[in-house]
């Protein structure tokens, strides 16, 4: 069976003297993703000695609600310092699916088609920004990038299996506004 990696989250800094150290959350399903004995892919950052490829989950806690992680192969605080920065990614099956039927992978919306209300069709799903606000990017019928806030407000159907997003677009989020010319200049007239 194919299978994906999905970045689950990145190490902070140590938490106490055994190794423990802080978890930058990057999952909807933490319990899932960090259930004790699981295996996670770890990728190094940049210019790290930090050797281990994968780290195995020996236990966790949420603390003033941040995660706090004990990985096997992080046995002290000088160890658990080595990580900090290191990418965990899980290994999950292609084809399954968050627990919650309105959260949805990053691959799964990778390539949907979108449509406005009115069934016009937009362009395609091309990726996601994560941030405080995640944004689905959308690549438009004439190649322009658009983003939009993935919220249910504007993005109130995904039809996964029928392939498709529903967009409440408005010009200037995905369509362009109705008086632009296409070169940017909505004035009509001279600089």
């Amino acid at each position: 069976m194919e299978s994906i990696e999905v970045v689950v989250g990145r190490i902070g800094k140590p938490h106490g003297i055994r190794g423990e150290v802080t978890v930058d959350v990057r999952t909807d399903e933490p319990e899932r993703r960090y259930a004790d004995g699981a295996v996670l892919r770890a990728e190094a950052p940049r210019g790290s000695a930090f050797a281990a490829r994968t780290l195995t989950v020996s236990r966790t806690r949420w603390h003033q609600g941040v995660l706090l992680a004990s990985f096997a192969e992080l046995p002290d605080r000088t160890a658990a310092e080595s990580a900090r920065g290191v990418v965990l990614r899980a290994v999950v099956p292609a084809d399954e699916t968050p627990e919650d039927p309105d959260e949805f992978y990053d691959h799964q919306l990778v390539g949907l088609a979108a449509y406005d209300l009115d069934g016009s069709h937009l362009g395609e799903i091309v990726g996601l920004t994560h941030g405080a606000q995640d944004l689905l990017r959308i690549r438009t019928l004439d190649r322009r990038e658009a983003l939009v806030p993935f919220v249910s407000a504007l993005v109130p159907e995904v039809d996964v299996a029928g392939g498709r997003v529903v967009v409440a677009d408005r010009p200037g989020l995905v369509s362009p506004f109705p008086d632009e010319d296409g070169d940017g200049d909505r004035s009509g007239g001279e600089e």
